[in-house]
């Protein structure tokens, strides 16, 4: 049983006029005719009867129909695999990603990379920035998603997203209910912020508006992780950060909640998360990139 012998039966059984068919697979009618008689005695059973007036399948034609365009679809993506795989668009890229990442950039990216390179594999891995891009420099991640723009020169970076910084206070804080607050506000505040190890650009972000508003901020401690920053300004009078994205999750309305955010202002403090990988990549990463939004979204 011959591959071609199978397109040319099903090509007469979707026009069921031999004419139709052999000129849709640019094949002389006779040759047509040859391929569906050897395909017939292959399989041991007549597929199609025709007369003067009619072209139609046999039953025994109609069950070998469905499963002869299971092997042709297979047979292309097969091809289709083995074309990819030669092409270096066949394989798995490693991705490192950020909250507002995974909920504004992934969803719609892995759609069209999955749509437009179905052989390529994501694994994603959760972190911060700090421990992205030292995956990133020791080869565990093709590409990041981070926090600010790194300096080193063997990295290449797109911005995608401006995410606002917003305050996280406990349901009991003064802050709790509010629609804004100055940044300037913060001063004689105790604050939570991330280890600068974890997100450099985030440490950055609030001090710059700190020294924007002329103020001094009293750090009362340093976290890993944003559940420790709910967590503390659930239990103590301090305000603690987050993006807006993850922020947002959290409502002192709803029942339970022991935190809320309340948005930053004069000046808004902004986060800018940029897409990372090593300037020197292969086809794998640059098909991912293809995929991306195209340009910073608000």
């Amino acid at each position: 049983m011959e591959l071609r012998h199978l397109v040319s039966f099903l090509a007469i059984a979707e026009e069921l006029h031999f004419g139709r068919a052999a000129a849709r697979l640019h094949l002389a009618q006779p040759s047509l005719s040859q391929h569906l008689q050897r395909l017939e005695r292959s399989v041991g059973a007549a597929l199609v009867a025709r007369n003067s007036h009619e072209v139609r399948l046999t039953p025994a034609g109609e069950t070998f129909r469905e499963l002869a365009q299971d092997i042709v679809a297979r047979a292309e993506r097969a091809g289709q695999a083995a074309r990819a795989a030669a092409a270096g668009r066949a394989g798995t890229v490693r991705v490192g990603y950020n909250f507002p990442a995974g909920q504004r950039i992934l969803p719609a990216t892995l759609s069209a990379l999955h749509s437009r390179h179905p052989a390529i594999d994501v694994t994603m891995f959760e972190m911060r920035t700090g421990p992205q891009l030292a995956a990133l420099a020791d080869g565990r991640l093709d590409v990041a998603m981070v926090y600010g723009k790194p300096a080193a020169t063997n990295l290449t970076s797109r911005l995608l997203l401006r995410v606002p910084l917003v305050a996280v206070v406990g349901r009991e804080h003064s802050w709790a209910g509010l629609d804004r607050v100055p940044f300037g506000e913060l001063a004689g505040e105790p604050c939570v912020l991330f280890n600068r190890a974890q997100s450099s650009a985030m440490y950055d972000t609030i001090f710059s508006a700190a020294r924007t508003s002329g103020i001094q901020l009293t750090v009362a401690e340093e976290v890993d992780d944003p559940g420790a920053t709910a967590i503390l300004a659930a239990v103590k009078p301090v305000v603690g950060f987050a993006s807006a994205l993850r922020g947002g999750l959290t409502d002192v309305r709803s029942p339970g909640a022991r935190t809320t955010t309340v948005p930053l202002v004069d000046p808004v403090p902004i986060l800018e998360l940029h897409a990372v990988w090593p300037t020197e990549h292969g086809p794998l990463v640059n098909a991912f990139l293809e995929c991306l939004p195209p340009g910073a979204l608000e």
